[in-house]
């Protein structure tokens, strides 16, 4: 990554005060000096193989609810409204950098998923895939599968479009029976 990309994603984060998309060891750097209440979400891949791996969990023991349908239902319209507020206030003056924009949508989908979690919405699993591209002459097309409940399985999206980029964001809520 290149100085100038990263000054400007420290600048950018910096300003929205996230730390989730900083390197682990600057985490865990952070975490030394002040202890916080919140939660800092981890990304999808490590940056750096640690100790943590060789800790052995005990496995918990939970009781069946034997529910099998939700009490709240996945909410589509106040996830697309979040959804649109978050793209819009990140992306809305950025320009297309493609180390930039790799940081950013890492911060963009944690900070969606902490709105989405912040709802509280009861047994549900909250899965965020944000993309993020340059305007060109081009098409593309994002398609998805999975195993799908029809009946309480739901998710909500939201494209967001700006002189020089495009950021698709979709936002699955799978009931967890």
């Amino acid at each position: 990554m290149s100085d100038l990309a990263k000054e400007k994603a420290a600048r950018l984060l910096k300003k929205r005060g996230s730390l989730s998309s900083l390197g682990s060891h600057e985490v865990r750097a952070k975490e030394a000096f002040a202890k916080t209440k919140d939660s800092i979400s981890t990304v999808s891949y490590m940056e750096e193989s640690g100790h943590h791996d060789d800790i052995a969990r005990p496995a918990v023991q939970m009781e069946n609810s034997y529910q099998l349908s939700p009490a709240r239902r996945f909410p589509v319209l106040t996830v697309k409204d979040i959804l649109k507020d978050v793209l819009t206030s990140y992306l809305q003056e950025e320009k297309y950098e493609p180390e930039l924009c790799r940081q950013m949508t890492k911060t963009i989908s944690e900070v969606v998923k902490a709105r989405v979690k912040d709802l509280m919405i009861p047994r549900y699993k909250i899965i965020v895939i944000i993309s993020i591209g340059q305007i060109r002459d081009q098409n593309m097309r994002m398609v998805s599968r999975c195993l799908w409940d029809e009946t309480n399985d739901n998710f909500s999206s939201h494209t967001f479009k700006n002189s020089s980029l495009f950021a698709t964001s979709t936002v699955y809520g799978v009931y967890f029976e």
